[in-house]
């Protein structure tokens, strides 16, 4: 991966997740908060659909193909076009790769379309990946979904399977985000307690939620089912996320940090690490998630359920 930086491991993320998730957003608040910690970075936009990118944008795939061309000159729709953009992708990886090696950065931000096939079964843009992965690119998954669906039990089983598929078809170190935190009760009070959600607990208190709701009675062994082969699993779990909040911005970063490898590296890189805990005033210990719960959700039902910081 780097012809510029043969003794060089790079590092970075992958920012994937459903369509309106947040990772545009996400994307550009990570480039601001490593500015602001003298982290080099490169951000390069992988959804050929996305017209609007308020970061600043060092690789976009605009140059290669968009989905707009797609659709007019072979007669599809958006959907088949951004799958055909992927497979598009894939077969010319060597622009990617050149596109990489023109920046002697050490860490890079991928922003990838929203359509979640691309991550649970479609095979193109993991190749591009895993491609990327053997030229010594260490990446993580950071996979975003919408915090206002615990609201909901359905929609929360329907995230928890989503997010099980991705982890298992694109077999990369794996951080899931609840984004929009600072809006997560928009839609619906939470029924439980924020760390019920963060740490996947006892998914059968779902099912109990919507006991008099015809819909989900009609769906209760499926949904039933489906909680089974999550805890099977015991994969899942979610890091909550507010872009605004320097401090959520903080912790998902040390969690993605581990979980590719960047802390481990070098003295300089792991004297960043502590430099930002000391910048920022935060201590990664105390960022739990009963603060995060009152910081967040209802204090109605934090009262209800006598929890103290």
């Amino acid at each position: 991966m780097a012809a510029k930086n043969k003794s060089k491991t790079c590092f970075g993320q992958i920012v994937i997740g459903p369509p309106g998730s947040g990772k545009t957003t996400y994307c550009n608040g990570v480039q601001q908060f490593l500015k602001a910690v003298n982290r080099e970075c490169c951000v390069v936009n992988l959804d050929p659909a996305n017209e609007f990118m308020p970061y600043d944008c060092n690789v976009d795939i605009h140059e290669l193909i968009t989905v707009e061309d797609v659709m007019s000159n072979l007669s599809l729709g958006p959907n088949g076009a951004l799958l055909y953009c992927m497979e598009f992708l894939e077969t010319n990886q060597d622009w990617l790769k050149e596109k990489l090696q023109n920046f002697n950065a050490k860490y890079y931000i991928f922003d990838c379309p929203g359509q979640i096939e691309l991550y649970t079964h479609h095979q193109s843009l993991r190749n591009v990946i895993t491609n990327l992965v053997k030229s010594d690119l260490r990446l993580t998954a950071v996979n975003l979904v919408d915090s206002h669906y615990c609201s909901d039990s359905s929609k929360f089983i329907s995230v928890l399977l989503t997010s099980l598929a991705t982890m298992l078809h694109m077999t990369l170190p794996h951080v899931n985000l609840l984004s929009k935190m600072d809006i997560a009760e928009q839609y619906g009070r939470f029924p439980y307690h924020l760390e019920y959600y963060t740490e996947v607990l006892d998914l059968n208190k779902l099912l109990q939620i919507d006991d008099d709701d015809p819909f989900s009675k009609k769906y209760h062994q499926l949904n039933e089912k489906l909680c089974g082969v999550i805890e099977d699993y015991s994969l899942v779990t979610f890091v909550p996320l507010n872009v605004q909040d320097k401090e959520s911005m903080l912790n998902v970063l040390k969690q993605v940090d581990k979980a590719n490898g960047y802390c481990y590296g070098s003295v300089e890189e792991r004297n960043i690490q502590k430099l930002l805990s000391v910048a920022i005033g935060a201590d990664y210990n105390a960022f739990k998630s009963p603060t995060l719960h009152e910081k967040y959700l209802d204090k109605e039902i934090t009262e209800k359920l006598n929890i103290t910081p």
